[in-house]
């Protein structure tokens, strides 16, 4: 089962190394992960998604707070969260092509950032589950590249990670 983990960390050099080494150690695997200083310029938050079962997230949740720069740990998949994921993707835009794009980019309320006379770059915001749906609706021969960042992800209502 897919777990969203966020971490509140001391902002200093080498935090997010040894958190990343925890997982690495342990044969855990880390298939996205986002990081940044928080409104405290002193601490980070650290987003990561991993698969496991429940016992497995529990052991991964031991041995992050046992980081001494770890501050926090929460699971947001516990309880009600928001996610949201950035996609970047360049597409061969020619001819009759262009126009299809476009309506694909409005049906999945997209923004054309880029435009040149071959290629449009698009921007999409969304969950896991909607940026793989636009991918799959695009011809593949069309996908030139994309970028992805990865989860980023808050609980829902009064759930809140800080001290």
């Amino acid at each position: 089962m897919k777990h969203i983990i966020s971490i509140l960390l001391e902002n200093e050099p080498g935090a997010l190394s040894r958190v990343v080494g925890l997982f690495s150690a342990r044969a855990y695997n880390i298939e996205t992960l986002t990081a940044a200083p928080t409104e405290d310029p002193s601490l980070s938050r650290m987003t990561l998604v991993t698969t496991g079962s429940a016992d497995i997230i529990e052991q991964i949740t031991k041995h992050l707070n046992r980081l001494i720069e770890v501050v926090k740990v929460i699971d947001l998949t516990d309880g009600a969260y928001i996610e949201r994921e950035l996609l970047l993707i360049k597409v061969k835009a020619v001819g009759k092509e262009r126009e299809e794009i476009k309506r694909m980019a409005d049906i999945f309320r997209g923004h054309i950032i880029d435009v040149t006379d071959k290629t449009y770059t698009l921007e999409l915001t969304g969950d896991g589950v909607k940026l793989d749906a636009f991918i799959a609706a695009i011809e593949p021969s069309l996908v030139l590249e994309t970028v992805r960042t990865g989860v980023s992800g808050i609980g829902r209502g009064e759930r809140i990670l800080k001290l």
